[in-house]
């Protein structure tokens, strides 16, 4: 029998596949394990989890706005510059060191809201740029700040007060924290309305705004996120890295990490940038003492995977197995009886 001879009783939409339903369950293990970190892991085994939550939290906003929203952007350092910027200005104004660093998220995803009033209003290879001169515009402006002292930099100094162990802790703590927070908020947003309307964005903007589809506030959403998500990722790496240089922290660079890891991971999946920040990280933990031979293999492995898996690792596994974990479209699963085959699971985002 034909699969145009279903009737639509024969067919069920599903969410929650029976795997998607494992992975969640193994997932919110593995998270509840993570809490116990500090009391179980060596020193240096904290201190390199700490940097691979940011890098999670880093390429999953990034996929955020270019995956989910179009809107390739080559800028996002400017936020993640600007997070631990306001970590500076407000820890140097007597606010607690980790209220600061909440604080300083949460002032940086204020000033995102009138930045993409103007900035997405912008489109294609304009908004990629644009985006790119408002980070060094930014970095020109942080560096006259007297409490910067220019290139030379400042530290946050609100650090001292605490033993290496308890920073050690408190900063895998907040790192974890804000990578689970904003990814659950990415995936329930993901799995509403706006996302619905992000796909629709995504594939033709006349299309969707043809039929009642708000493309500026959907895209605006997305950018209010990521632009909160990066700005995490500053404040959280300098807490553990403790010294500011505006360079360093408004540098290209991090774009290009971002960049790196969802294309290598899956462009456009929500597990894609996880498992591309995991890669990035291995290697960096590995070859990163390599210096520019390290740099080079970086970009050579983006090239290789742009051409050869275009859709990333995780897309190849989906379009190959029809796999994915995470819950946030729909299967269509026909009976096996009607078609005389394995089952048939297809998902529409």
């Amino acid at each position: 029998m034909s699969q145009t001879s279903l009737s639509a009783k024969d067919v069920k939409v599903l969410r929650w596949t029976p795997q998607a339903a494992a992975f969640t369950a193994i997932s919110g293990l593995v998270i509840t394990a993570l809490v116990f970190g500090p009391l179980i892991f060596r020193p240096e085994v904290i201190d390199r989890l700490t940097t691979l939550f940011i890098y999670i939290l880093l390429a999953s906003m990034w996929n955020a706005v270019a995956g989910y929203g179009g809107l390739v952007s080559i800028g996002q350092q400017a936020f993640l510059g600007l997070g631990a910027y306001a970590l500076i200005r407000l820890s140097n104004a007597g606010v607690n060191v980790y209220v600061a660093l909440v604080l300083a998220v949460f002032v940086v995803g204020l000033l995102s809201i009138p930045i993409g009033q103007f900035m997405l209003k912008l489109r294609g290879g304009e908004f990629a740029i644009g985006m790119w001169v408002l980070s060094e515009l930014l970095y020109l402006l942080v560096t006259i700040d007297p409490t910067v002292q220019g290139e030379t930099g400042t530290s946050l100094i609100a650090m001292n007060s605490f033993s290496p162990a308890v920073r050690r802790a408190d900063n895998y703590w907040m790192a974890l924290a804000f990578m689970v927070v904003l990814l659950c908020v990415l995936f329930f947003l993901l799995r509403g309305r706006i996302g619905a309307s992000l796909q629709a964005v995504r594939d033709d903007e006349t299309a969707a705004a043809s039929i009642g589809v708000n493309v500026f506030r959907t895209k605006h959403v997305l950018f209010f996120l990521s632009a909160v998500g990066c700005a995490a990722g500053g404040a959280l790496w300098l807490a553990t890295s403790i010294t500011f240089q505006p360079r360093a922290f408004f540098s290209p660079q991090w774009t290009a990490y971002m960049l790196f890891m969802t294309i290598v991971g899956g462009l456009g999946t929500f597990e894609g940038p996880i498992i591309g920040a995991i890669i990035f990280f291995i290697a960096e933990t590995y070859f990163g003492a390599t210096g520019v031979v390290y740099l080079i293999g970086l970009g050579a492995l983006a090239i290789g995977f742009a051409l050869g898996f275009p859709r990333g690792i995780w897309g190849a596994v989906e379009a190959r197995f029809s796999l994915r974990f995470i819950p946030i479209g729909y299967h269509l699963r026909f009976p096996r009886r009607k078609l005389g085959a394995k089952d048939l699971s297809q998902q529409s985002e």
